[in-house]
């Protein structure tokens, strides 16, 4: 099937470009070739959808799941560019028909298409990323929607593609993992279609981008307490880099930029145009708060019985193992403009400004009045610093450095349009800062 400009469609480089040909699904940690009984296998990184504070609403399973970390296969599975025929359109579905070959086919008339093939690499694993639950495709993601919920389901329109993208993954000391958009499907092979944009290189190559496009984002300083947002690109199927287009699906390609890369970094977004995902690096994961020290956070915060200012209750973090239901009956909850946080209660409401505007007893401000939720997922934190600050208007809590963080890091959405949004659920942020300084009152004995 010849994509017609399809978001599942992609093309593979030239220089560094390596597919595997994907017999299995994406390998959590299975042991390398080298790795001996009880060692630990080698592990290139690990990918975060934002939007699931650490598990799908409906639970991780399998290669569908809110975080994957991706480990050296047993055996390498990267192809590379090899021969590229020029061919006439009608005759491309007989020249596709080895499953066994992977491809690249760029319609660019009816009458004529250029097949790029592609052969085994020894010194690369290949990760397929996309919307498919076929084999082939090693992590399944879907569209997150604000508030960490999915648009799952038959009548769901999808705007992420089958086939996604590709991350290759050197099997070598540094282990560099580079981002290439497109996958290959269940005949290893990808389609650009007529309408798909394409083009020759300067040095006779073929080159294009899928409908959709794959948009990564390297942070400046990297994943740290010292990071600032970088600035967007989008990926081409051959993994060069370019400026975006005018809007997502547009026809014209954006400039080419030659001083930057398709190897990701540890904190670098990739954009699949529905979800938004963060690749961590192993060492990176090293600087991040662990689970057990989340979870000390919380019980530090419970310990210092912090109280309702007005009703005097003692408030407390639920354990995280309730899940995000309804609010525990000792759950703080904050005045998201000014950041009092407070016990629940009834008072103040201001119906004339909208259903959830109150007046903080505080300081009379008026805004969102929402109950706190501890953010669980631990690679989405720059440092483990304590929680002090608060999303607005989630409620998502996590460090000042975290939060400030993500506050000025602008996300895709839709075809054109970037707006911050809080890492755990994707709620979009509101107000000045995006994020709240955290108030809380002392016990008073």
């Amino acid at each position: 099937m010849v994509l017609e400009g399809n978001p599942e469609v992609g093309s593979p480089r030239t220089s560094d470009l390596q597919h595997p040909g994907n017999n299995g699904s994406c390998v959590l940690s299975s042991p390398g070739e080298d790795v001996q009984p009880g060692e630990e296998p080698i592990k290139y990184g690990e990918l975060i959808v934002l939007g699931y504070n650490g598990c799908l609403a409906s639970g991780d399973k399998g290669r569908r799941r809110s975080r994957l970390a991706l480990s050296r296969r047993p055996h390498a599975n990267g192809v590379k560019p090899d021969v590229m025929h020029h061919i006439s359109t009608p005759l491309v579905s007989k020249a596709l028909s080895n499953r066994g070959q992977h491809s690249i086919s760029y319609t660019l008339s009816r009458s004529h298409s250029v097949i790029v093939e592609y052969t085994h690499d020894s010194d690369t694993d290949m990760f397929q990323i996309g919307r498919s639950t076929e084999n082939m495709i090693d992590f399944v993601v879907t569209d997150t929607s604000p508030g960490g919920g999915t648009t799952e389901g038959p009548s769901a329109q999808s705007t992420i593609s089958r086939y996604a993208c590709r991350i290759l993954c050197d099997r070598r000391p540094p282990y560099t993992a580079r981002i290439y958009a497109a996958g290959f499907d269940a005949s290893s092979n990808i389609f650009l279609g007529e309408r798909a944009a394409k083009w020759r290189t300067p040095d006779g190559l073929m080159d294009g981008l899928t409908t959709n496009g794959v948009l990564v984002m390297h942070p400046a300083g990297g994943f740290s307490e010292d990071s600032a947002p970088g600035v967007w690109r989008e990926i081409s199927v051959c993994g060069n880099v370019y400026t975006l287009r005018d809007s997502r699906s547009a026809q014209q390609r954006g400039k080419l930029v030659e001083n930057e890369s398709n190897v990701l970094q540890d904190g670098s977004l990739i954009d699949l145009c529905g979800a938004t995902l963060l690749w961590r690096t192993p060492a990176g994961l090293l600087r991040a708060p662990t689970l057990k020290q989340l979870e000390a956070q919380r019980q530090e915060a419970n310990a210092a019985r912090p109280q309702c200012p007005v009703g005097l209750s003692t408030l407390a973090f639920p354990s995280p193992a309730r899940g995000r239901t309804a609010p525990d009956k000792q759950q703080p909850w904050v005045y998201v403009r000014c950041g009092h946080v407070h016990g629940y209660h009834g008072w103040g409401c201001r119906r004339e400004r909208g259903p959830q505007e109150r007046e903080c007893p505080l300081c009379r401000l008026v805004g969102p009045y929402v109950p706190l939720w501890l953010g669980q997922e631990a690679g989405l934190c720059l440092d483990p610093g304590p929680p002090s600050h608060a999303f607005a208007p989630c409620g998502h809590v996590c460090s000042e450095k975290t939060a400030r963080y993500w506050a000025q890091t602008p996300l895709p959405h839709g075809t054109h349009a970037f707006h911050a949004a809080c890492p755990f659920c994707g709620a979009w942020l509101t107000g000045e800062h995006g994020c709240v300084r955290l108030i809380f009152q002392g016990p008073l004995d």
